[in-house]
């Protein structure tokens, strides 16, 4: 593929074609072999050329770390409210992940990528228009600079050896000479140094006591989110690069991260500090709290003026039942007045990658439990194994329907005798004093998760254990 992709480049170079001037281009293969095997071929030369330049290797595009788009685009993209788009052959095409100026992702092969990149439009037919024309005004299709099976093959055959693959993975655990030029600590006990920005001791276990406590019902919950259907851990807990202006950046200003060295939350998920700050801060989430937001926000019911160190315009604004205001920042009003919190969803909540973020990141911000019309099945395990109570609308049932709006206050009847998937009861009583009650099910679905939730989560459970 990655051949195949060369020789677009080379035959689309020939023929004097570009990428459009609006289209961000970069390569980031796998491995250093790649690099090996489009150096000896020549193609890396004309993949240059293309612009598709060495960016680095790995997780680079996936994750956001391509870099971002020049000023200008990213000023119209904004400022017209354009569905941006990219086409990547990576693993991953969440909303923002690629970059935050993007919306749409589509997955393609590395030779489409570069043909998508010369047509500097996914709203194009590949098979019947033309990518572009060339310096005599030429149309050029696909199928015109399309390589044949035989000359992937006879590169492949040529350039790509096993010497080469036993070379760069010979001192592959030796790392880089700026690798090992890192200063580490050494004994039986990992030195925490609170000033690091990417590592941090986690709070998991504060305030954990040497027996597990009786499982009691939660009382008083106030809504954090209201979300719809096919909710992502990558929602719940972005990967990407994190935005200017958020309780995350602002962590790093304070820490004094200049943005060029932000890097994403999927680099920094060693530091709590980073992660809960970015957890439901995705900046394609819409909690249907706050009508008319996209991003990490929330209303804040506690009646608090809300934090707004950079100006946001909708941080403050008025909102039912209280002012709109960062998640992370209403969640910390919500910790000093001792209140829990509870996150509405629809169908298939915590799909996508099997992210542990996406249950740490509701544990720490203190979410009690989750409503949903169905659960991800990893991430149903992981809340349980963070302590979280996921529990299941019954058929036919969900927030709209039931008229919740997110702003009632929760009650969860729970006693230390739960049961795998039993049905248990919620009360949400409204500003007005009504109530609406409902039964749902308790999506604890094995007797060893009972324990897990008693304990606590997972974490709490092993190290109990460790301690008798």
């Amino acid at each position: 593929m990655l051949i195949a992709a060369g020789l677009v480049a080379k035959k689309a170079h020939e023929k004097g074609l570009k990428p459009k001037p609006w289209v961000k281009t970069s390569l980031a293969p796998g491995s250093q072999v790649v690099t090996d095997y489009l150096v000896k071929s020549g193609l890396q030369d004309d993949l240059n050329a293309m612009g598709f330049d060495l960016v680095g290797y790995g997780c680079t595009t996936c994750i956001g770390n391509s870099g971002p788009l020049p000023e200008p685009i990213s000023k119209a993209i904004n400022d017209n409210k354009l569905i941006a788009c990219s086409v990547l052959s990576g693993n991953r095409n969440f909303e923002g992940r690629i970059g935050p100026d993007i919306k749409a992702n589509y997955l393609a092969s590395p030779p489409l990528v570069v043909a998508y990149a010369i047509a500097g439009t996914v709203n194009i037919d590949l098979q019947n228009d033309p990518l572009a024309t060339d310096k005599n005004g030429k149309p050029v299709y696909l199928k015109d600079i399309w390589p044949t099976q035989a000359e992937v093959d006879n590169l492949v055959n040529t350039c790509v050896t096993r010497e080469q693959f036993t070379e760069q993975y010979a001192n592959a655990f030796d790392g880089s000479a700026e690798w090992q030029a890192i200063e580490s600590a050494t004994g039986d006990l990992y030195k925490w140094n609170v000033k690091s920005t990417y590592v941090q001791e986690p709070p998991f276990f504060v305030g954990l006591t040497p027996e597990a406590q009786p499982i009691k019902s939660i009382t008083g919950a106030r809504c954090l989110a209201k979300l719809g259907d096919s909710v992502t851990t990558d929602h719940i807990s972005p990967a990407g690069a994190i935005k200017r202006g958020t309780p995350a950046a602002k962590y790093l200003d304070d820490n004094g991260v200049p943005v060029s060295m932000y890097n994403s939350f999927g680099s920094r998920r060693g530091n709590d500090r980073v992660m809960t700050r970015g957890t439901f801060a995705n900046i394609r989430v819409k909690n249907q709290l706050a009508p008319g937001t996209e991003g990490g926000y929330t209303v804040d019911f506690t009646g608090k003026d809300p934090i707004n160190p950079y100006g946001d315009a909708l941080v403050g604004t008025d909102a039912p039942g209280g002012k709109v205001s960062f998640i992370y920042d209403a969640v910390q009003n919500y910790k000093e007045a001792g209140t829990p919190l509870v996150v509405l969803a629809g169908i298939d909540y915590g799909m996508g990658s099997s992210r542990d973020w996406a249950a740490k990141g509701t544990f720490l911000l203190g979410v009690k439990v989750v409503i949903a019309k169905s659960y991800e099945r990893i991430h149903r395990s992981n809340l349980v194994g963070m302590g979280v109570l996921p529990l299941q609308y019954k058929d036919g049932q969900d927030a709209d329907s039931l008229g919740l709006t997110g702003t009632e206050v929760f009650d969860v009847v729970l006693d230390d005798n739960v049961k795998p998937r039993q049905d248990l009861t919620v009360t949400a009583t409204k500003a007005d004093g009504s109530k609406v009650t409902f039964t749902t099910q308790c999506r604890i679905d094995t007797p060893v998760e009972v324990d897990y939730y008693r304990n606590g989560g997972i974490l709490h459970t092993v190290l109990r254990n460790m301690a008798k």
